[in-house]
Formats: structure tokens, sequence, C-alpha cells
């Protein structure tokens, strides 16, 4: 059975659910919490995932213990009744902590995709950190998505027979998504791009986490809008989170800017292939770091912490805090200096090469649980 409760995992799951149907030995089931509802179905529609089970536990302004209790209570009474030989959840969400506790108190084995990630303090990010943690404890099967992954795990005491490094399904699922002949339907992106041609240099930007709210964002902003007035062939592309907290700050500093697009969020297809035709990226996404050097794009993380060192040793990402000075001198760095953001650019993804699923239901098939 898999479970998983948001975007970013059901975006990661969705190959892995692929692999194990096409694995005659194998009945793959699929659980969501909906712990986020509207952004959940988008990737369900486009992946074609029909939920067996669906606890639809999104409510508006919910907190951190009210989604826990809740997903406890309803995935338990769901593993009790169904009874599946493995848990499979993905990553650090809420969901993922609460599915491993519940198959741990019904007795069912629980593997982990994408295990192994950690900043090594555990309010950054918040309650992610923790979450992955709190997991791997509970976890039978590791599934890794870099050797530093896996050496996370070896030195919080994981037997090593116990953890497999497959690379990272986001990129399994990237490559199925982005198409170079993509036609976005919505006709304001359209607009923006075809009205900026070719010659413009457009930053995709992106930022929602917790510990960014407030004069952190406000400084990445600032720095954003002094790019700009520097280099007049750039523009944003700014799918706003919906949190009122970032779009009070995104307005008031970007709001008036001629080429800052703010512009809805966005479903998974059509921001991946907006990815791709970007020059640079601006985020604060966890997923992101992993997507776009597979398509040959930089990125700047506007993070003090990031659980994904290895694209930062490659060169892949540049870590660049929130303070508006270390923003905007990379920033200016990447986008007047042709040899760092080639650098950048050509890098190998050490992410994985888009087989991760595979190997994921091999491993499956061929473990005694």
């Amino acid at each position: 059975m898999v479970v998983f409760g948001t975007r970013p995992e059901a975006i990661k799951m969705a190959p892995v659910i692929k692999a194990l149907r096409q694995e005659s030995s194998i009945l793959c089931q699929v659980t969501v919490t909906a712990q986020h509802r509207e952004m959940l179905d988008q990737v369900l529609k486009l992946f074609k995932i029909d939920p067996d089970f669906d606890l639809n536990l999104m409510k508006q302004g919910q907190t951190l213990t009210e989604i826990t209790t809740r997903a406890l209570c309803d995935l338990g009474e769901v593993f009790q009744r169904e009874l599946p030989d493995l848990v499979l959840v993905h990553g650090d969400t809420t969901t993922t902590f609460v599915a491993a506790l519940a198959a741990f108190y019904a007795q069912i084995p629980v593997g982990h995709v994408e295990a192994g990630l950690r900043t090594g303090n555990k309010y950054s990010p918040f309650p992610e950190e923790i979450n992955r943690k709190l997991a791997s404890v509970l976890t039978d099967l590791h599934f890794a998505p870099t050797e530093t992954s896996k050496g996370n795990l070896l030195y919080e005491g994981v037997e090593p027979e116990k953890i497999f490094v497959t690379g990272n399904t986001v990129i399994d699922a990237l490559l199925a998504t982005v198409k170079p002949d993509y036609n976005f339907l919505d006709p304001h992106i359209q607009t923006i791009l075809h009205h900026q041609g070719e010659a413009a240099r457009m930053i995709l930007v992106t930022t929602h986490r917790r510990e960014n709210l407030g004069e952190p964002m406000r400084q990445i902003y600032q720095a954003l809008h002094s790019t700009l007035e520097l280099f007049p062939d750039t523009y944003v592309i700014f799918p706003v989170h919906k949190n009122p907290e970032v779009r009070k700050v995104v307005t008031e500093v970007l709001g008036s800017h001629s080429r800052v697009n703010l512009v809805e969020p966005m479903d998974y297809e059509p921001f991946v292939n907006l990815m791709a035709r970007s020059h640079l990226i601006l985020t604060d996404s966890g997923g992101i770091q992993e997507e776009a050097p597979s398509l040959g794009i930089p990125v700047l993380v506007v993070r003090d912490t990031t659980e994904r060192p290895e694209a930062v040793e490659a060169g892949t990402i540049s870590l660049v805090g929130t303070g508006y000075d270390n923003v905007f001198l990379e920033l200016k760095r990447l986008l007047s200096d042709q040899n760092a953001y080639r650098n950048m650019a050509m890098t190998r993804n050490p992410y994985g090469d888009g087989f991760a699923a595979g190997r994921i239901a091999d491993i499956i098939v061929g473990k005694t649980i």
C-alpha cells in the first residue's frame, strides 16, 4: 500500500506506483490522506492515479497536531482492515511520519522512498526534518536517493542491508513530463513567454517555506527588484503561494514592477515545462533543487540549510541564504558571468537517471519482508 498526502509526494510516488503495477506478483493499493487537497488532485489526474482509499483530511487552517491525530486514526483503520504486506511512504511530510507510525502499530513493515535526507537542524526545514528522522526509525526498507543519504542513515545506526541507493524518483516523473513542444494552456503564461521573446532571460521564482516568512522573504524580493533594475533584459515569472503572508510581501515589494509577472500556483505539468524554459531559478523548494539540474537550469536556493548537499557539492545549485546582499550578489554573478552560469548549467545531476522507480519495484519484488 502506497500512502501519501501532498502534491510533491504524489509526483514522486507516481512512477513507483506505475512500476509496482507492472509487477504481476504485486497488488498495489493507493491511500491518500489529502492533507493538501486541490494541489494533490491535479497530480492524481495528470498521472491517472485513482486512489483506493481517500481520507480527505484537508481542513482550512489545520494545525500540525490536528492533521497528525486525524491521519493516525484514519490510517490505522485502513491498515487494520486491509492488512497490506508493506506500507510505502515518501519523504518527509506529516503523512509520511504518521503512516509509518500507524503501520508500526499494526506491525506492518514500512518502506521509505527518498530516505536519509538530513540538515542536522530539527527546526529547519520545519517540521520536515523531524518527520523524516522519525520515519527512518520505523522503516524496514530505506530507499535512499544518493550515497550521501545512505551515509546519513548508516551514521544513525541503520543496518546496511536495509538501505538501497536508487536515485530519486522525481527525475523519473520529470523526464516523463517535460516536452520540447509543450503548449501552455494558460493564455496568460503563453502571452508572457511570447511577449518577452527569445532575447530576454526569464527568472522563475518560488517561495513558500515557513522559516522564510516575513523579513527573510522581504529581503529576497528586494534583492530580486534590484536585480531587475540592473539587468533590463531580465523578467520574472512568479507563481505565488496561496499563503496570505507570502502574497502580502510579494505584492508590496514586486507587485508594481513592469517585468514581474505574479501568477497563480501552477499545476505540475505546466510548471516543470516552464522550468525548462527558464534562464535561472530562485527558490526555497526542495524538489526544484533535484529537478532543475536535469534541465540544465542553475538554481539559487534562498535557504540557510539544505538537505540536498549533493547538488551543492556538484555545483548544480548554490545555497545563498535570505539576506539581501548575498541574494543580489549571486543573482548578479550568474547574470553577468557567462562562465559561472555555464559551469552550473552543465553539471551532471547527482539525483538520478530516470530509472529509480524500476529499481525500487525490483527490490520489493525480490525482498522477503
